[in-house]
């Protein structure tokens, strides 16, 4: 077959057209995967699952955009995420604190999320528990305040006090009332009945209750009216009497010796012996306690191992009952202010944080409470315990942030519990321990405050 120069010609012509369609074609390729994101977090098993599923609804209904999910353990992620903040390297996407915002936000390391949330395809974000946002909300002097949004919730952990209703029937005593909290002298007046040798050996093996003081103190430091800092969040303010009376309350339940309207109360939880040869969370899970706190993370192991009904109740006050008060933890989907992608690394932010089938998930796994309001029938409807609605009083009412969350630093916060044991075995007074901390404390705070103001000049 002869080959003419014109069919050459036309040839070359189709070819080159050919190559340069390809071309196009690599190079619209690579721009429909140009916006890659970097997800950052630590995730147990169950939700890595759920937010898969997440990603892969976000990636569809975003084309061209791919996330890089990178996940840690939860005692590596902190490590992690510092030697990328101190390179200035941070992914698009990571996990937030409340208490980090005023450093990250007064040091220009996040973005204000507030203009890409409000009209998303496929999500929600009117739907998301204010309460929960507005942890996230910082106008450059006071948390929780301000138009400019910070990280949306990953979840939000309400700390309730749960009760072995067993024990209630089988001793004979009224139920606690799921909405009115019991006075200090209520509480005690429970716990003494519940406090008793049940195996005759001449030592008791049934307690009220066990608490841990890094975790429940503070419950009972606000059910008086009190708190670690004073309503400008620059004094430590532990040697308010208020404060001493709480925490001598707190010791007290162990040591004995609590006086309320001319009663004297014995022990009403293990002592600090018997705590460690069984701690107060595996009494719990025999039987022996009548009261020990509960988050939402435990509500699937108790529901699979108590042998016993258990029901969730508010925590006790000193005598105002509409002083309840218990501290919601949690952290929050944070966005990279050097993000190159910042609208598509937003928008994945409030994927993770209000995407209803993840929710229905998290629900239905007793992972959290879910993050949207419009699922709280489903929650409460899930049963056992029958007062899953203490959570959301606590998300909508009672809750409270931790004193540490408003400052810039937490060393000051940490100093507290350094020595705090010489209380609980009785070898300090409340007031002796509070008197020596308090100027401790006020100067970690002076420094973390010093360091607030050079990072906001």
């Amino acid at each position: 077959m002869k080959i003419y120069k014109k069919d050459m010609f036309l040839g070359g012509r189709i070819m080159k057209k050919t190559l340069a369609a390809l071309a196009a074609a690599l190079v619209f390729a690579g721009a429909a995967v140009a916006d890659e994101i970097t997800l950052m977090i630590f995730a147990q098993p169950q939700e890595k699952a759920i937010l898969d599923q997440v990603i892969n609804r976000f990636e569809k209904t975003h084309s061209g955009t791919k996330v890089n999910f990178i996940t840690s353990t939860q005692a590596e992620y902190s490590q992690k995420l510092q030697a990328q903040l101190a390179a200035n390297q941070l992914p698009d996407v990571f996990y937030l604190g409340p208490e980090s915002v005023r450093m990250y936000v007064d040091n220009g390391k996040v973005l204000d999320l507030s203009k890409y949330v409000k009209d998303v395809q496929g999500v929600d974000f009117n739907d998301l528990y204010e309460g929960a946002v507005d942890c996230y909300r910082y106008d450059g002097k006071i948390l929780g305040k301000g138009k400019a949004i910070w990280a949306l919730p990953k979840d939000f952990g309400p700390f309730a006090l749960a009760y072995n209703k067993t024990m209630f029937e089988k001793e004979g005593v009224p139920l606690p009332d799921k909405d009115v909290p019991y006075t200090w002298k209520e509480w005690m007046d429970v716990n003494e009945k519940f406090t008793k040798d049940v195996n005759g050996d001449g030592q008791d093996d049934q307690f009220g209750t066990g608490l841990n003081v890094r975790w429940s103190f503070i419950q009972f430091v606000w059910g008086n009216g009190a708190d670690f800092l004073d309503a400008t969040k620059t004094k430590v303010d532990i040697t308010n009497p208020k404060f001493v009376e709480a925490l001598q309350f707190f010791a007290d339940m162990t040591l004995g010796g609590t006086k309320i309207g001319g009663k004297t109360y014995k022990p009403v939880t293990p002592s600090a012996s018997q705590a460690q040869s069984l701690d107060t969370y595996q009494r719990w899970l025999k039987g022996e306690l009548a009261f020990f706190p509960a988050g939402p993370w435990d509500l699937s192991a108790f529901n699979k191992t108590l042998e016993f009904e258990y029901d969730l109740i508010p925590w006790p006050v000193h005598t105002n009952k509409k002083l309840t008060g218990t501290w919601r933890g949690g952290v929050g989907y944070a966005v990279a202010a050097n993000s190159k992608n910042p609208k598509a690394a937003a928008e994945l932010a409030l994927y993770l944080s209000a995407d209803k089938e993840a929710n229905e998930m998290y629900c239905d796994q007793d992972l959290q409470v879910p993050n949207l309001k419009s699922m709280a029938d489903r929650y409460v409807a899930k049963g056992k315990p029958a007062n899953r609605q203490e959570y959301l009083n606590i998300i909508a009412k009672t809750g409270r942030a931790w004193p540490q969350d408003f400052t810039y630093t937490s060393d000051w916060f940490e100093e507290f519990f350094i020595g705090i044991q010489k209380v609980l075995d009785g070898k300090m007074t409340a007031k002796e321990y509070c008197e020596l901390e308090q100027p401790k404390m006020q100067k970690k705070l002076d420094k973390g405050l010093a360091r607030e103001r050079k990072a906001k000049k």
